[in-house]
């Protein structure tokens, strides 16, 4: 038996790209995203109550893998991109049936026009459907004691600095500091692919909240936006 998943609605992301977008949820706090509902799903009857919960567990498609297919072994990042094991061993995007999830923070609902909800900490793309919402429960969803083998905590952290031109163009934007503070939560991830060495003539990209962010690494532990 098929079963056939209708999108709720689509986010409008501060993610333009799949590049540089943080690997977990949570990682960059300043990554704002719109779910604009889709009726008949868009009735504020079906949000009643939501706005008591601080975070969210969005069911969403990785739409942009969907046609590569899967594959039952992965290369996680973590691993240095070289090691396989399971794809259900990890969270790649590449998985049978293309389904992600993800713990967001709601900001807000607006239900004037339908309903819209205003996200926080997310790692999803522009377009991304999300097919399932449902609130998050700190006392069950968590469990300080689980263990997670090659994933026991968050990977440290690169320094991120600007160039003089990359500071002068954020003091000319009306969103300046927002800017600052969202590129610098992206970049410290540390996005560049774990397979590749340190090229100090490499530039690297990305479109950021209607950016184009331009960063080069200096040496393993910091990298530099050079141009926006």
């Amino acid at each position: 038996m098929k079963w056939e998943l209708e999108p709720l609605g689509y986010l409008a992301s501060c993610y333009q790209e799949k590049f540089a977008i943080p690997r977990q949820p949570g990682l960059a706090p300043s990554a704002r995203a719109s779910l604009k509902l889709l009726a008949p799903y868009n009735q504020a009857a079906m949000v009643d109550g939501l706005e008591a919960f601080s975070h969210l567990w969005l069911t969403f498609l990785f739409h942009q893998n969907l046609e590569q297919g899967w594959k039952p072994k992965v290369r996680p990042p973590r691993l240095g991109g070289n090691k396989k094991i399971g794809v259900f061993a990890s969270r790649s995007t590449f998985r049978p049936n293309g389904l992600g999830l993800s713990v967001v923070r709601l900001e807000s609902i607006d239900t004037r026009q339908g309903v819209t909800l205003e996200l926080s900490g997310i790692d999803l793309v522009e377009g991304t459907p999300v097919v399932d919402i449902k609130p998050y429960l700190p006392w069950v969803d968590a469990v300080p004691a689980a263990r997670a083998d090659w994933a026991p905590a968050a990977p440290e952290d690169v320094e991120v600095s600007f160039s003089n031109q990359a500071e002068e163009k954020l003091r000319e934007d009306s969103q300046g500091d927002y800017l600052r503070q969202l590129i610098r939560e992206v970049l410290q991830q540390n996005p560049r692919p774990a397979y590749q060495k340190i090229d100090p003539e490499r530039d690297y990209g990305v479109r950021l909240a209607g950016h184009n962010v331009k960063f080069r690494y200096l040496n393993e532990q910091h990298l530099q936006v050079i141009a926006l």
